[in-house]
């Protein structure tokens, strides 16, 4: 991934939603189709919103009634998809930073609260994603995985902890991988960093869960998303791979994700903490 600014930027708000906090289920059309989220007023911070599953979810969410504060490294990728939640009715607040830097989860969360003056979810989702055998790795690199895949999600929501008590909402989604269950060769970096985040969600939802904060994590399998142009050398040969370990038989979109993430965030999901989601169309089924 490029790297970014990890400055704050001054925020880019726009008009609050009037009306909304539902979202459409599936199959269905017009009214009496729609799930009320109860999202609607509420903050929530997503990580990686400038492309893929983060922006699909910041967009989602903002639809929704939430006012949505996107975090990455690329500041004019940030600011390209704030404009278009703003532009369909939405609120949005940028905060480019590189979640690497160990000052940036209490920063990324102080401009939250000085800009909105609440917290009420969190979605971990940005993730470095580099493939190579044993050999071939270098301690730079094992680090950043490790600094951005484990280090970051664990401060940020020790960072927004206080905030999250206070919240009728308090649910944090964490964006796991099927990677981390599959033990793939020449995944051990990238794949043991989204089994810690595994163990992260389960253990932290237990040790929040009397405070009514509920912590769960979506182990997405091969998503259409800009991250595989990191590790593939040929993206049309690693998208026919992809889709060839899916028995469903194709690889999931990242409007998938974002819809399963806005659930978990919203009080429809309540009575769920600690789950880890298989979103991957059966690629995690053991097969002979």
């Amino acid at each position: 991934m490029p790297a970014g600014s990890t400055g704050l930027a001054e925020p880019c708000i726009g008009s609050p939603v009037h009306s909304g906090g539902f979202m459409a289920a599936a199959g269905s059309s017009g009214s009496g189709g729609s799930i009320d989220l109860g999202l609607q007023g509420s903050t929530v911070v997503v990580t990686g919103a400038a492309s893929g599953i983060g922006a699909a979810a910041a967009r989602l969410l903002g639809a929704a009634g939430a006012s949505v504060v996107l975090v990455g490294r690329r500041e004019a990728l940030l600011r390209q998809r704030a404009d278009a939640i703003r532009q369909a009715g939405g609120r949005a607040f940028c905060v480019p930073a590189d979640l690497a830097d160990p000052a940036s989860p209490g920063r990324i969360i102080s401009a939250v609260h000085e800009a909105f003056g609440h917290i009420d979810g969190l979605v971990n989702n940005a993730a470095v994603c580099r493939h190579f055998p044993l050999p071939e790795w270098n301690m730079a690199g094992f680090d950043e995985h490790l600094m951005t895949n484990v280090r970051a999600p664990y401060f940020l929501i020790q960072a927004a902890l206080p905030f999250l008590r206070e919240s009728q909402v308090g649910s944090v989604v964490n964006i796991s991988s099927s990677s981390g269950t599959l033990r793939l060769s020449g995944q051990s970096v990238y794949g043991m960093t989204k089994a810690a985040l595994d163990y992260l969600t389960q253990s932290l939802a237990g040790e929040l869960a009397p405070e009514r904060i509920r912590v769960n994590a979506i182990a997405p399998g091969p998503i259409d998303t800009p991250i595989h142009a990191t590790w593939a050398d040929d993206l049309d040969e690693a998208y026919r791979w992809l889709a060839d370990q899916v028995p469903l038989g194709r690889i999931g979109d990242a409007d998938e994700v974002a819809r399963w993430i806005a659930l978990l965030l919203s009080l429809v999901s309540s009575f769920m903490t600690g789950a880890v989601i298989p979103l991957d169309g059966g690629q995690v089924i053991p097969r002979a």
